[in-house]
């Protein structure tokens, strides 16, 4: 069966993949996908961790990119962008207007994608998560309906999507509020010597640190020609005031074996560019992530050990804090706004690298790597290491998240995801 106006084309993993053009075509889609009772799974139009399913029938936004800049209001410039645009678009149509909106930290990661799930980016402790930033959202339904949501229309999807994920319908269209960005202070600073001594100078640094500084620690092996391996720590400082940023790094730059500068940039230009097709599929992983209240010595000597311990084994933070914690708990569904530090480990699974000893190893450093997690990060989150979606949400916001799931998708038609399954 076809779905009218929707381009369908053959896949190499195979499901079918739709390619729809506007909210329209997703709804026929969508109510194909029920009629037809078929495995859905939903893309926006960068990279991720999915896995399509044999049989199954894949719709993919990546033909939903419209980037429409709107006038000047008191809550900011709304920014009407579809799910399928990617960041680096976005940060690029934004910029001759002096304006950015907090996402991820990636060009090519698809707009819909990290904004259901939350939005930790490089602006994070300035700006807080991308969905502190949305006003609104168009949404279609697992009955085939479009919705518009916001704070005053279907006020209780909209607080679900914002970090519900894609379990209560296909978000076609978001409507952010951009505030004025200048440019950025960005750069990589190499760190060599003693990890666990550099990661507490970090902590320590930013408990005081002013919002405008977020920083990404990455201690990575090697993957790809473009990739430098080992451990670097990315700085961001919303703002161009060099000696301001300066002063904020100065306990960590004291640190032996930090060396390095950031020069302004437009914060286009300090998005990541992965060297992958976003086409093709994550490889096997283990792994953990979780969003912390503090990043103990305990916590920071775990890390240290599991990434010397594993060839394939990477680490990565991110600060918090700032404008993210500013937000109510109950505000949205994200978890975990007390959290000051996110923290991610992954040792990847490829055959000839581990071992059924080294995995079952790994297995137990991750396990307690993730004791005293106040919650887990969706977006982060890899499907298989992670198969109860409880752990992304807080225990009255679950409750909340399964009624409406048997409210809005009873048949759990959305279930190409980290799963909320309805109520009963």
């Amino acid at each position: 069966m076809s779905t009218p106006g929707v381009s369908s084309v053959p896949s190499d993993f195979g499901p079918e993949i739709l390619r729809p053009r506007d909210s329209g075509e997703v709804a026929a889609a969508v109510r194909r996908a029920a009629a037809e009772r078929r495995v859905l799974t939903v893309r926006s139009g960068g990279h991720g961790f999915w896995k399509p399913e044999a049989g199954g029938l894949t719709i993919d936004l990546r033909n939903l990119a419209s980037i429409e800049v709107g006038e000047p209001s008191g809550d900011g410039r709304i920014v009407r962008v579809g799910a399928g645009a990617q960041w680096g678009e976005v940060a690029v149509a934004l910029a001759p207007h002096g304006i950015a909106i907090s996402a991820g930290d990636t060009a090519s990661v698809g707009v819909g994608g990290l904004t259901v799930g939350g939005g930790i980016g490089l602006l994070v402790r300035d700006r807080g998560l991308a969905i502190d930033q949305l006003r609104g959202a168009q949404l279609v339904t697992a009955d085939g309906g479009v919705l518009e949501v916001s704070d005053t229309e279907n006020a209780e999807l909209f607080w679900a999507v914002r970090g519900g994920g894609g379990n209560f319908g296909i978000v076609t269209r978001l409507d952010f509020a951009a505030a004025p960005l200048e440019g950025v202070l960005a750069g990589e600073l190499s760190v060599d010597g003693d990890q666990a001594e550099l990661l507490r100078a970090v902590r320590d640094t930013l408990e005081t640190a002013p919002r405008a500084l977020t920083v990404t620690y990455m201690d990575v092996p090697p993957m790809d020609p473009s990739a430098p391996a080992g451990a670097r720590l990315a700085v961001t400082w919303a703002g161009t005031d060099p000696a301001a940023l300066a002063a904020a790094l100065q306990p960590i730059m004291s640190v032996d074996g930090v060396q390095g500068e950031a020069v302004r940039m437009a914060y286009g230009d300090a998005l990541i560019t992965m060297p992958h097709d976003v086409d093709e599929p994550n490889p096997p992983m283990l792994s953990v992530n979780g969003l912390f209240a503090e990043l103990d010595d305990a916590l920071i000597d775990r890390l240290v050990a599991f990434r010397r311990a594993h060839a394939a084994a990477v680490v990565f933070l991110r600060s918090l804090g700032g404008a993210y914690g500013d937000v109510a708990q109950d505000a949205s569904a994200f978890p975990a706004r007390a959290a000051s530090w996110f923290v991610m480990a992954v040792a990847f699974d490829i055959p000839g690298l581990l071992d059924d000893a080294e995995r079952e190893k790994a297995r137990s450093e991750l396990a307690a790597i993730a004791q005293g997690r106040l919650a887990a990060y969706a977006n982060f989150a890899d499907p298989a290491s992670n198969p109860d979606a409880a752990v992304f949400s807080e225990p009255e916001a679950w409750a909340r998240l399964r009624a409406l799931k048997a409210q809005w998708d009873p048949q759990n038609l959305f279930a190409g995801n980290h799963n909320i399954p309805p109520a009963g």
